[in-house]
């Protein structure tokens, strides 16, 4: 092979690339649909709880709760304490509770009774993890929670927003995508015809909060979000709250993309 060819072959994966990067910034860029503002009086939920709010989503999830002067009381439950929840329990707005097994809420799960909504941020990653201990977290955890909640809540409608990950494929022989999958439709069919109503949540690369993120996180952010293709961790905590309002145009077991994320978040933004 000449040299002149093998600068071709090199260089023509690197032009496609850039050439549908450049097309995704410009759709990203022309994609100008919103959220329709709501009217009339606005009931957020007061009372919240939040698990895992130590990682990366969870924190930002609280960073909007926290901020939202709306909701009155979050619940946050957790193995391990952070300077935000500290803040939290500083500002009085936080009931701060160490919890280990969470395939068991029994000393815990009075604190529920009064909970609207359950913000559901407990994972970890797949890599290296064996099915059996990803499908604990993400499908036992979530199941033996709901289930306890759903039996002490003197709450009329309750609502319960899990983070899955970004739009997966139903027909995937992955082990995390197959848990993903199994998780969400775990939920759903419990919210069948029960006063709760279970969101799933599909970002794609999630951004730290700027107090967590470092600086290879920054560059993976700002990579992918010119292309649509990541969040804040504290834009999903918005798009959480703006949900909770909106339950007119959601059915239990809708699936919100990053696209819609970002959407609701900036709604929620606009109303402050």
């Amino acid at each position: 092979m000449n040299l002149p060819r093998l600068k071709t072959v090199l260089l023509a994966p690197i032009v496609l690339f850039v050439l549908f990067y450049i097309v995704g910034v410009i759709m990203v860029l022309r994609d100008d649909r919103s959220v329709v503002p709501l009217n009339g009086v606005l009931v957020e939920p007061t009372t919240v709880a939040i698990f895992g709010a130590s990682g990366t989503a969870g924190d930002g999830i609280l960073k909007a709760a926290l901020a939202s002067a709306d909701i009155e009381k979050i619940h946050v439950i957790t193995r391990r304490i952070t300077p935000r929840m500290e803040e939290g329990v500083k500002s009085g707005k936080v009931q701060l509770t160490v919890h280990k097994n969470y395939l068991d809420y029994e000393d815990i799960i009075k604190q529920f009774v009064e909970v609207e909504a359950v913000y559901w941020a407990i994972g970890i990653s797949s890599v290296g993890a064996d099915e059996k201990k990803y499908g604990l977290i993400h499908v036992d955890f979530p199941m033996q929670f709901v289930a306890a909640w759903s039996n002490v809540s003197q709450v009329r409608d309750i609502s319960f927003h899990f983070i899955s990950s970004s739009d997966i494929s139903e027909k995937s022989t992955t082990m995390w995508v197959r848990e993903k999958i199994r998780a969400e439709q775990s939920l759903f069919a419990f919210a069948e015809d029960s006063k709760m109503r279970v969101i799933a949540y599909r970002p794609d690369f999630i951004g730290s909060t700027k107090e967590q993120s470092h600086l290879g996180q920054e560059i993976l952010y700002w990579f992918f979000a010119p292309v649509g293709a990541a969040i804040r961790a504290e834009q999903i905590g918005q798009a959480m709250i703006e949900v909770s309002l909106r339950w007119s145009e959601f059915d239990s077991g809708d699936k919100l993309s990053t696209a819609k994320i970002i959407r609701y978040s900036d709604a929620y933004q606009n109303r402050r």
